[in-house]
């Protein structure tokens, strides 16, 4: 089982059904990360160049065909950095950053022997998000980041060139403690093991064919 499989239980996550008053027993203060404000771009990008390193196995044979690229994390790095408040608009602010996403290549090489690379790109975002007001405790700025791509051609000296799709969540965020609602610790269901539900059919067959 678990909280959404076959576990019936007033104090698991899930829809609420009924007065939801009903079982709330305490004020609990929690360490988060809240979000102050976010927002998405997803673009695709044409004639990315992309320089692989780590190239395992170690010593392909040239030339290299290209077979896909994908972000190697959700999480990109944020570097040059600028926060420019706008005067006109209170609580917003220009963000300017370079936004470095780690990526893995997969290819093959002229032997047919597949490979993997690893690489990276930089955006350069430029957008207008809230900002809270001043205090002690700073923002952050984050991002989450994807890439995929099935087109590219090796353009030589382990370097590729692909068209991707880029998505990019920028984040205004602080480490905080809130006081929220609560109904109590959660009952924790036994698990399910999901081997009995492979082998159910199986171990039903005949041992031998009627």
């Amino acid at each position: 089982m678990s909280f959404f499989c076959n576990f019936q239980s007033d104090r698991c996550p899930g829809q609420i059904n009924g007065n939801p008053l009903n079982g709330l027993c305490e004020k609990v203060c929690v360490q988060a990360k809240k979000v102050f404000d976010a927002c998405m771009q997803q673009s695709q990008l044409n004639g990315i160049v992309l320089d692989i390193t780590n190239l395992t196995p170690a010593n392909p044979t040239y030339p290299l065909t290209f077979v896909s690229a994908k972000s190697l994390d959700s999480e990109g790095v944020i570097s040059n950095l600028i926060v420019d408040p706008l005067p006109e608009r209170p609580n917003s602010a220009r963000v300017k950053a370079d936004v470095t996403i780690p990526v893995s290549v997969a290819y093959v090489d002229a032997n047919g022997v597949e490979g993997a690379a690893t690489s990276s790109i930089t955006v350069t975002k430029d957008v207008i998000l809230n900002i809270p007001s001043a205090s002690i405790m700073p923002y952050q700025v984050e991002a989450i980041v994807s890439l995929v791509s099935t087109q590219g051609t090796y353009t030589g000296e382990n370097q590729f060139t692909i068209d991707a799709c880029v998505s990019i969540i920028l984040k205004i965020v602080m480490e905080v403690e809130l006081l929220i609602p609560s109904y109590g610790y959660a009952a924790i269901p036994p698990c399910q093991e999901y081997t009995q539900e492979v082998c159910a059919g199986f171990f039903e067959l005949p041992i031998y064919p009627e």
